[in-house]
This record gives C-alpha cells, structure tokens and sequence, in this order.
C-alpha cells in the first residue's frame, strides 16, 4: 500500500478501539487521542514526502523504519483486540457488555494504556527524523502533474500484446518455412533469444496465424516456465482433446495418454519459456518423436536450450531495426502509423533508435510517453528527457537495460499506483490473474483510496488500466465488450516486482529446499505481513516453528488443486492469527474450517470445501468481511450466518445454490454489490429491500414465480446490471410486461425453454448490452425477427435447436458488433443482414451452410474494409471452430 495508507490502516484501528470500547479504555483514552493524533501527522508527512523528490537513500531508510513502527502499532492493538474477542467468547454466559467487561479482566485498560504509550514512544523519534529530513534543503515538490484520470478504453479491442505488433517480414517467413518443411520425426523448432525480444509474441502471431489455424487442426500452447511442474505441462497438453478433467491420473498415465493422443495426429505444439536442458528432455520424453506430422516451437533465453532441441539448429531471434523500433513506438503511443505531430517525429525516431532494438524496452517507454503529461512543459521537452533517460540506460548490459527502463516506469508511476505493481510479485510467474480477484485483493489489501463518486471497484479497474497503459501489465483475455478479464505479468517485470518486494518487506514466498525442508522462521520472517504459499501445506504445518505471529494476508495460487488433510483443517487460523486476507480456494479442505470465525479482522476470504451443506451461523461474526466466496463440489447450500450482520460485505460468491436460512435483523446489505448463486425461492423482498445496491446477481431454481409478472423482485433492484437466470424445471413464459430491473445491462440465460417470440420482451430492455442464450434458454426451430434491439452489442446463443433465423433489415441490431453462435448444428444460416456494424464472429459446431454463411459475412467485410482505410482496432474478426 502507499505508505499514507498503511498509516490510515493504523488509524482506523485506534479510532474503532475508540468507538467500540469505549467503556473498557477509560484509562487508555488519552494515550489512544495522542497516538491517533501522532499517527495523523505521520500520514501527513508521508503524502508530503510522495509529493517531493531528491529524498534519497537515507529517506528511503527513515521511511522503511516508519512503516515497521506503523505495522507494530496495528499488530499491537489488532492483537490486543483480538485476545479481548477471545476472552469475549468465554464468557458466554453474560450479555454482550458483560462479556466485554470479562474480557477486559483478561487485559487491563492500565496494560493498554502502558501498552499504547511504549508504542508511541518508538514511532515519535521516526517521525522526528522523517520530518527534519523533508526539511533539508534540496528536497523540492515533484512537478505539478496533470489529470491522473485514465482516458478509459471502453471498447478495447483484443490483447494489446497481441494487436499492437510489428511484421517482422523474414523472420515470420522463415518461421513459416520450417513449419512447411518435411521431416521424417517430430521436429523441435527452438528460438533463442534474451528477455523482451519478443519471442512469445512473435511464436504468439504465428500459432494465431489462419495459415497455421488451417494447416493444423491441433494446436497446443503450453507455458513451462523457470517453475517446470511435469505434470502441470502434461495437462495442458491434453486440454484441447478433452472435457474430461484428468489432474487425478499419475504421471505415468498422463504419459501414456499424451502419446497415444498425439501418436498418429498432425499437430503444431509451442512450449513457450524453456528454461533448463533436462526440463526440455522431460517433456521430449513423453512426445512421440517418430510422429514426422508434428512440429514443436519452442521458445528460450538458454543457447544450450535451443541447441539440445534436436537436430534444427537453434534460430536466433535478432533485434528491430531503428525502423521497426520507431513503427512499434507509434503503435505504443498513438495506436496507429502516421499519426505522430510532426514536431515530435525526429526526438521520437531517436528514442526509438536508442532503445537498442529491443521490443520490450520500446514498448515500456511507450508507455512512459504515453502518460506523462505536465502543465507548462512541452511534448517535446517531455519526449526529449526521456530520450536523454534512455541514453543513460544504454551503458548497461541489455538485459539491465530492460530492468532500468522497467525502473523508470516505476518512478513516475503516482504513489498510490506503486504498490499496486510491486503486488503483481504475489502472483507464480506466468500465472493468469483474474481482474475481479485481483481487484478485491487491491481493495482487502487497503491499496485502494476512496474517490469521492467512485465505488472502490470502479478506482481499483482504473489502476488496472492505468497499468495496462503503461504497459506494466498485459491483458491476456477480454470479454466480447472489450473489457480486461485476465492478466500476465511478462517475466523481467515480474523479476522486478519480486526484487522491489524484497527491498520494502512487502511479501514473502514461503517455500522448502531442495530436501523439501521449510525453514524454521527467523526474527525478521516473524514480521512478514504478506505471505505466499504454492508448496504442500501439509508438509509446512508438520515443520517446527510455523507460526507467523504479524501475517496479515495467507495467499495461495496453485495451479491445480491440492488437497489439505482433515487434521490441518484449524492450522490456518491457529498459525495466523491476524489475518485479513485469506485467498485458499486451490486448496480443498473436508469440511468448513471450524476456528475462521476467530479470524475476526479478515476482510477477504476463499475458501474450498469439497462437501458443504451450510455456512455456518458464526462467519456472522466476521464484521469487517468484505468479499467471501466459497467453492464447494456440493450443488446447494444453506445459509445460516446472517447476512445482514456483516456491515461491509461487497461481494458473496458460490457456485452452489445458496437457500437463505431464517435471516436475522441487521443493518448490512447496503454495501452488497455481488450475490451468487442465490435460490429461486430466496429472492424475497428482505433482499431487494436490504441489498437494493447490488450490481451483480445469479439465480438459479424454478424461476416460474420469479418471472410470472406479479413478483417484482428483480424491478425493485434499480442498481442491477449484470443477471444470470438458471430454471431448473419445465419451460417458463415471460409476462407481456417487462419484468427486468431498470438499468439491466448484461443478461444469461440458461434452461429457461422460452419460445422465440418471447425475444420481443427482452428488446423491451433498454439499457441491454450484453445477452447470453444458453443451454436451451429458448427453443423451437424457426426465430423471425421482428423488434430493434437497440443497445444490444453482444449476442450468444449456444445449445439451441433453432435452425431458420430470419432477420430483415439491420436496423433490427443497429450496434450489434460481436456474434457468438455455439453447438447449434440444425442452423442453416447465419443472417447476412447481421454483417453492417458486425466487428466479431466466433462459431463453434455448426452446420457446412452455417459456416458458409460466416464466411459470406467475412467476405463481405473484407470487400467493406478494403474500400476504405480502416485502423488496425476495426479490422474484423472471425473465429471457426
């Protein structure tokens, strides 16, 4: 968190101290009002010290001090408090009061009051220093900079790594040569080259190629990483061939599979970021090799890599030319060619001639130029200082380079951005980072300051665009609208990340050595406050010393699942007692963690639970929970904790049918913006009425009554715009009326069995972007057209029996732009009328006049686009499968 917020944190702290126990702190109190009114000109100094430059080593120091003096004064009182709430809980037999007056007998306010004063006793000569160092002379305000707003991207099409790239003309032709070449055994085809060259994204452009699309039917991408898991690699390999999940079989069987899959069969496989000689000769040990149908691309930094590949000699991967350099620099920063101000052209050519040829560098200093803007500076002395910082760069070896230029992005990133990015590190390398799990870290984590008229989600989606534009992080996939689902970290970036954390104490990666020991935790591991686990649990709980007193965030990725065994079920909450963040859905537990309701600070909670029945009555207790979703093999639940008892709670998730037990009075649900997936029968008017801000919602039952005209549960949710509707009886009829909350923007359906007339009542919907026919949401063979859908951008329809779609003008979609049609097999065609605004096309099982019609459509754009100048962004898409 910027290091004002990890002061506010503190704050918060003693001001709740203040509220919620008032009675028991009679003798604290004045020593609490000094140490909150200590702790406000500490975060004053800290925006002061953000907003100055030429601190210097020995302020960096003074501010590394003040953060731990920050962090042991929240530990302090979050322990204190937390020992009262269990003295608290012992006391059972007395009213509430009464219980905090018992447990007050556990700590004396006469303790707090000493305890409070030793605390303020070691910030105060920090704050000292901090102070009288801002004072020196030579520490001067940063420049004024402009709107931090992000010019936000509504309609962003595809990855920018994957868009916004140069055609490197002889290298793809050879490329593409090789694939053509016959041999007479699988062929490995290895490219070398140092970090950001571009080695992924070149293999990337050509395994997306249609040549490559139409020449190979199977198509493997697998990323093996500095972290080679075998198993993990087998997997993917075997994903395009089946549904079937197949993380239970053992190596060996997973070896036996891959051969026999891949024996006979013409395939194209890329293992992308090869790191070891005997990581390669694994995976080369489970392909068939006499297979001559085959070819492997495979992607390293390693020379040796590349040269053990097999008998192709390794193709090394050269640098851009100053011309290809300054072509990918005005895609980086103008999103097209020929659109740079005359005035910035020859400082611009010069930059990109000075980034050496190397792709990754022109694309961060793209993204430097891109967001520096400062009143009363020119473009041109702006471009003109960065082309000087590049200069100063070049005396380094290039793989420092790259590391300095991913620096200078660092520097000028806004305080409150910089530790959003170094909290990229808590990710494994290559790991593919949900945005909305990524967010709600950000938000648990107190990395996201509230902006007045802003939802913290919606601040939260601005930094991560922010960092996207700065080309600090890449999207990897989008939604149809445009909109960022996932990202990746590149790995020198990461390598960054990784070395920042470090230098600051922000996390920690928890891992044994090569014997599979886990050391036994130091002085200074005592104090990690973030710490990650991607080792065996249970091989950690059964190491001595595992305690980690001051952790505030238990962060797991594994890849695959790992089973955690029954007698570990309280370990979590038994070695981190202070947690707020606790993200362990990859890991299953048997039952529902008994003691997490004793975790009374968490904010942030996943969680799997192989069989879960109900939620338990006692999460009620975690008042300051923010976002809890729950994984489970179980298909419904009860809900008996309180809903309404957890004041802060943003997002409640489970792809269970939650059934509302007999909810209690509170005062929550006005924070509530996600509930899923909730029971049919549990949308009653105390959740319209209590949860009235909600955004996001999923139901799933007999939605007869739910959508029978009389029951206005959905109208009164004016808040709503995203809505997943899952009928688990016969078909439903929509009423004549329109039944859908008012400012409805995204809607699935799925098993509704609706007939396509009822379509006319979904047109009705006005603010409609966004429509998902799932899994018979309507039947019947023929749909005719016969309404405007006027806002509608996204249509699906997938598992239908509809075979005649008869559309008669286009004005019928006026701004439909992306069309995904899926397992319709009895469609005979596609509407041509479809094709006018139309940017996507994705299909999938259709019939040979279905995919013919497509291919209509893509002709018919490609004769639009080629009769005027179209920018890259608008080029039309089409994907058959």
């Amino acid at each position: 968190m910027a290091m004002d917020t990890v002061a506010t944190y503190a704050l918060e702290t003693v001001i709740g101290i203040v509220k919620t126990y008032a009675d028991l702190i009679a003798n604290a109190k004045s020593e609490l009002a000094e140490l909150q009114k200590e702790l406000e000109e500490v975060q004053a100094c800290l925006k002061d010290a953000a907003e100055k430059t030429g601190m210097g080593h020995h302020f960096n120091l003074i501010r590394k001090q003040m953060r731990e003096a920050i962090y042991d004064v929240e530990d302090a009182l979050d322990t204190y408090l937390t020992d009262l709430e269990v003295a608290a809980a012992k006391a059972k037999d007395h009213p509430l009061k009464e219980k905090l007056k018992a447990a007050a007998g556990f700590k004396s306010t006469i303790d707090m009051a000493i305890l409070v004063k030793e605390l303020r006793a070691n910030l105060g000569p920090i704050y000292e220093k901090a102070k009288k160092e801002l004072d020196r002379p030579g520490s001067q305000p940063l420049p004024e900079p402009g709107s931090q707003a992000l010019v936000k991207k509504i309609q962003q099409d595809l990855t920018p790594r994957r868009d916004k790239v140069v055609t490197l003309q002889d290298v793809e032709e050879t490329m593409f040569e090789y694939l053509a070449e016959k041999t007479k055994r699988l062929d490995f085809i290895p490219i070398i080259g140092m970090p950001g060259l571009g080695k992924t994204t070149l293999t990337c452009k050509i395994f997306e190629s249609d040549a490559v699309k139409d020449e190979y039917l199977n198509r493997i991408w697998v990323n093996v990483s500095q972290k080679f898991n075998a198993k993990d690699v087998l997997l993917n390999i075997l994903k395009p061939f089946t549904d079937k999940d197949m993380s239970g079989m053992d190596i060996p069987g997973l070896e036996r599979e891959v051969r026999t899959r891949l024996k006979n069969e013409k395939f194209l496989m890329v293992l992308d970021d090869v790191w070891y000689v005997h990581d390669l000769k694994i995976i080369k040990n489970f392909l068939p090799v006499t297979n001559a149908k085959g070819k492997v691309l495979i992607t390293t930094r390693s020379e040796e890599v590349g040269t053990s590949a097999g008998r192709r000699k390794p193709y090394k991967l050269r640098v851009f030319t100053e011309e290809e350099s300054w072509e990918l620099l005005q895609l980086e920063v103008f999103e097209d060619l020929d659109e740079c101000p005359e005035e910035l052209e020859a400082v611009g050519k010069e930059i990109a001639k000075n980034c050496d040829g190397l792709p990754l560098t022109v694309v961060v200093i793209g993204g430097v130029l891109g967001a520096k803007t400062r009143p009363g500076v020119t473009k041109f002395d702006e471009w003109t200082e960065v082309s000087k910082d590049v200069l100063r760069f070049l005396q380094k070896d290039k793989e420092n380079l790259i590391s300095e230029v991913v620096a200078l992005s660092y520097d000028i990133l806004p305080d409150e951005l910089k530790e959003c990015f170094v909290y990229m590190g808590v990710f494994p390398e290559d790991y593919d980072i949900p945005a909305w799990i990524l967010i709600c870290l950000w938000i648990a984590e107190g990395l996201i300051e509230q902006k007045k008229d802003e939802s913290l989600e919606e601040t939260a989606e601005e930094y991560l665009n922010d960092l996207v534009n700065r080309n600090l992080l890449m999207v990897s996939k989008t939604n149809p609208m445009g909109e960022n689902k996932t990202f990746l970290v590149h790995d020198v970036i990461h390598a960054f990340c990784i070395s920042k954390a470090e230098e600051q104490n922000l996390f920690e990666e928890i891992k044994p050595s090569d014997k599979g020991i886990f050391p036994t935790p130091t002085a200074a591991a005592k104090k990690y406050h973030r710490v990650c686990f991607n080792s065996k649990l249970d091989n950690f709980f059964d190491s001595q010393g595992t305690e980690y007193p001051r952790v505030r965030s238990f962060l797991s990725f594994y890849v695959k699942h790992e089973k955690l065994g029954q007698e570990y079920n309280t370990a979590i909450p038994d070695n981190f007692k202070l947690l707020r963040v606790l993200n362990s859905n990859t890991i299953i537990c048997d039952v529902f963690p008994p003691t997490i309701d004793e975790l009374t600070h968490l904010r942030y909670v996943t969680l799997f639970v192989d069989v879960l029945t109900a939620i338990p009555e006692s999460i009620s207790k975690l008042r300051n929970l923010q976002t809890f979703r729950v994984d489970t093999n179980s298909t419904t639940v009860q809900m008996d904790a309180n809903l309404w008892a957890m004041l802060w709670l943003r997002h409640f998730k489970t792809k269970a049918t939650l059934v509302m037990g007999k909810q209690k009075e509170g005062e929550g649900g006005k924070n509530l913006q996600t509930l899923s997936t909730l029971s049919a029968d549990s949308c009653t008017e105390t959740v319209a009425k209590k949860a009235s801000n909600m955004k996001e919602l999923r139901v799933r039952g007999n939605l007869t009554t739910l959508l029978d005209g009389k029951n206005n549960f959905l109208q009164k949710l004016i808040c709503l715009e995203k809505l997943k509707l899952m009928h688990v009886r016969l078909g439903i009829r929509l009423p004549k009326t329109n039944c859908f909350p008012p400012n409805l923007k995204r809607l699935t359906l799925r098993n509704t069995w609706l007939e396509w007339s009822d379509m006319s009542i979904l047109a009705h919907i006005e603010k409609l972007q966004v429509l998902k026919l799932k899994q018979n949401a309507f039947t019947g063979k023929k749909w005719t057209v016969s309404c405007k859908f006027s806002t509608l951008q996204y249509l699906l329809i997938a598992g239908a029996n509809l075979e005649d779609w008869e559309v008669s003008s286009a004005d019928h979609f006026p701004r439909l732009t992306c069309l995904s049609i899926k397992k319709c097999g009895n469609l005979q065609k596609i509407p041509m009328e479809l094709a006018k605004k139309l940017q996507m096309l994705d299909i999938e099982s259709l019939s040979e006049s279905a995919t013919a019609s497509a291919r209509a459509i893509q002709k018919e754009k490609e004769k639009e686009q080629g009769e005027q100048k179209t920018r890259w962004s608008s080029q039309f898409q089409i994907s058959i499968n």
